[in-house]
């Protein structure tokens, strides 16, 4: 069946079109974006890699833009990377373009040179970072050296001879990392490019270097492979490229002709840069920021070339992809994120099922914040991405048996969902007279709104995978046994923490009281975070909201510090806006009528804060375990119905408190393994 001849297809008509860019048809307009993964196997795309790419092709996806394979030794930094320096890539790539072949996608590869962004070899060791001319990194705080007119050369042919890799191995175009300040946007920088020989001074000098790649790389691809840059649309930086520049630029480079042709088959448009705080949030956008941010500056591309634009940036759903491009203002539109969390999601909308689609939430946790932390990507929201290979493959039960499944929250509903769709017949029972647990509370918080979609995007589940669903009752050994199951899955959840110190004396309140509206808050606050995680932050940023004047004394370095780092450089920006004051590394002693005792960490000194109303405590949570002891424990215990052995199981902050990630991802190996 044809794209045009799916149901979906009279609701999102261009959306589900095939596109021609260049030599290439593409089956719809739905691209993953490159994208770090590290998933990559000895700097190659390995078995883990290629079912990651494999899963979104088998879901329907257009296009597959692989992450940025480093084309010089310089930038590696990982063994989890794709590194294309030599042959010995090809029979990988190889095997990778026929997996996700054979499921009907187009696949192409993407080659980058970080430049002077870059902070450390292979080996640890801080790298002498080529550029235009020296300079140093403000991200990564590395001073780099300017380029000679041979290792310019060297650099054109890398990216040929790696270009020429990928047409080997039988991807089908090359894609040119010209984005997000790197090396060749450092290069298109009258800022960061203080040359004065052939590749400086000039509009046409800065290009210079980038045409010479172009060029070369088409050398080498030859004309039945698409070409196409990804050029950040505007770098939302000081020393970077602004809408107007990348206009000019891309307009220049879409008019160039090779052999009677254009050079150019595509563009793809971003929006910031790795170079400043204030542009890297945008790499990855979270949930506070503007959904597809890259449609203006797009849009402005698109009427200036006659390629076309693909547009990225938050496009998380298949109504606004299809607003966007039935707009005009692009030809494709990069879903990464969307296609993370739910890889079926372009099938689903070309079978109708738009409302099964499992919509993004922009939280960054699993996905770019696991990169950040060295560790493949995944989603909170659907912890079989990144293990496809494992966790991933949905086996059915052997023998189906009775689950119960008692809680409501994240944990509770995945364990419930995986274990119906394994064939087993599930109920769970929840407390409340609602589902979330507590998302219910931390989509309260300041930036955190979209953090509620997990609740219907996991009911729909539920309801697609056939559990039952008890709200409003309270579990206990009675009901245990009355229901008679052969396996009790415990995601009873957390509780906020009693606050410690000597406080008698002191107005005290915890942050779910606030978040609820059940505490008077007197204007001079300080919050008290022991976690540093959303919740302290959140709470600052709220209440300085309300004109309180608050303090946010924090246990960590910096507040935030265990968030995502482009969710926390968002919301630290917006701290300083609202003038809190912010102490790191001191721990809660105590509190009277109108001051706070802290202790700093290091010193073991005492930090006084005086001419304080309300002190809001953000201690942390204590595990919801009441249950499990009345039950006689996990699956080590004694929990026994009718002669029967039981088993019981114990997953997410009920186990310990946590995060979404651990509880989404407990519950899918309990859910597989019963």
């Amino acid at each position: 069946m044809t794209a045009s001849t799916q149901p979906g297809s009279e609701r999102f008509p261009t959306l589900l079109s095939p596109l021609v860019v260049g030599p290439v048809t593409i089956r719809n307009r739905i691209v993953s974006t490159g994208h770090a993964t590290r998933l990559a196997d000895g700097q190659q795309a390995g078995p883990r890699l290629r079912a990651y790419h494999r899963a979104r092709a088998a879901g329907g996806v257009g296009l597959i833009v692989t992450e940025a394979s480093f084309i010089t030794t310089e930038g590696s930094y990982s063994g989890a990377q794709l590194v294309n320096t030599d042959d010995s890539i090809i029979p990988s790539l190889t095997a990778l373009a026929e997996e996700v072949h054979a499921e009907g996608a187009t696949i192409f590869g993407q080659l980058l040179h970080l430049g002077l962004e870059q902070s450390h070899r292979l080996d640890g060791t801080r790298v002498a970072a080529p550029g235009p001319s020296a300079g140093d990194s403000e991200r990564y705080h590395t001073s780099g050296r300017a380029m000679t007119v041979a290792e310019i050369a060297g650099v054109v042919e890398a990216f040929a001879a790696a270009a020429g890799r990928i047409r080997t191995a039988g991807l089908d175009g090359v894609e040119i990392g010209a984005s997000h300040g790197y090396l060749l946007a450092q290069f298109l920088s009258p800022e960061i490019n203080r040359r004065t020989d052939a590749y400086g001074g000039s509009f046409e000098g800065r290009l210079r270097f980038l045409v010479e790649v172009l060029t070369a790389v088409r050398d080498r691809i030859g004309a039945d492979l698409a070409l196409g840059i990804r050029i950040s649309g505007d770098e939302h930086t000081t020393d970077g490229l602004d809408g107007d520049a990348v206009v000019e630029i891309c307009a220049a480079v879409a008019a160039l002709a090779y052999d009677g042709r254009p050079l150019l088959d595509y563009v793809n448009v971003p929006i910031g840069s790795s170079r400043q705080i204030a542009g890297a949030v945008h790499i990855v956008s979270p949930m506070s920021t503007d959904l597809a941010i890259s449609v203006p500056i797009a849009e402005r591309i698109s009427a200036a070339i006659s390629q076309p634009v693909l547009a990225v940036g938050r496009i998380n759903h298949p109504a606004l992809a299809e607003e966007v491009l039935a707009s005009g203002a692009a030809g494709l539109v990069g879903m990464t994120r969307a296609l993370i969390v739910d890889p079926e999601m372009p099938a689903k909308t070309a079978r109708g099922e738009v409302a099964e689609v499992r919509q993004c939430i922009a939280c960054n946790q699993a996905c770019i914040d696991r990169f950040h932390r060295g560790h493949g990507i995944s989603c909170i929201q659907h912890p079989e991405t990144g293990r496809e290979t494992g966790l991933g493959i949905r086996r059915p039960a052997e023998a189906p048996k009775r689950v119960l499944v008692v809680g409501g929250g994240p944990a509770g509903m995945k364990a419930a969902c995986v274990a119906a769709e394994r064939g087993h017949t599930v109920t769970l029972v929840e407390r409340d007279t609602t589902l979330g647990g507590q998302v219910r509370l931390a989509e309260r918080l300041p930036r955190r709104s979209e953090l509620g979609g997990i609740v219907p995007n996991f009911e729909r589940e539920l309801v697609r995978a056939g559990v039952e669903v008890r709200l409003g009752e309270t579990v206990d050994r009675d009901l245990v046994e009355r229901c008679g199951p052969d396996v009790v899955i415990v995601a009873t959840g957390a509780t906020v923490r009693a606050p410690v110190g000597e406080l008698a004396d002191a107005h005290v309140v915890d942050a779910w009281q606030v978040l609820r509206g059940e505490a008077e808050v007197g204007r001079r606050v300080l919050v008290a975070d022991a976690r540093c995680d959303a919740i302290g932050i959140g709470i600052a940023e709220h209440l300085a909201g309300e004109r309180h004047r608050v303090t946010l004394a924090s246990t960590g370095h910096v507040a935030g510090e265990t968030l995502p780092r482009y969710v926390r450089d968002l919301a630290l920006g917006e701290l300083h806006r609202l003038e809190v004051t912010q102490i790191p590394l001191v721990r809660l002693f105590g509190a009277d009528d109108d001051t706070v005792y802290l202790q700093h960490m290091a010193s073991g000194l005492p930090v006084i804060v005086t001419d304080i109303d309300t002190v809001v405590v953000c201690q942390g949570h204590t595990a919801v375990d009441g249950l499990v002891a009345e039950l006689g424990g996990d699956t080590d215990g004694g929990l026994v119905i009718d002669g029967r052995r039981v088993e019981v199981h114990v997953i997410g902050d009920a186990r310990a408190p946590r995060t979404v990630e651990e509880a989404t991802l407990e519950a899918l190996e309990v859910a597989s393994a019963i």
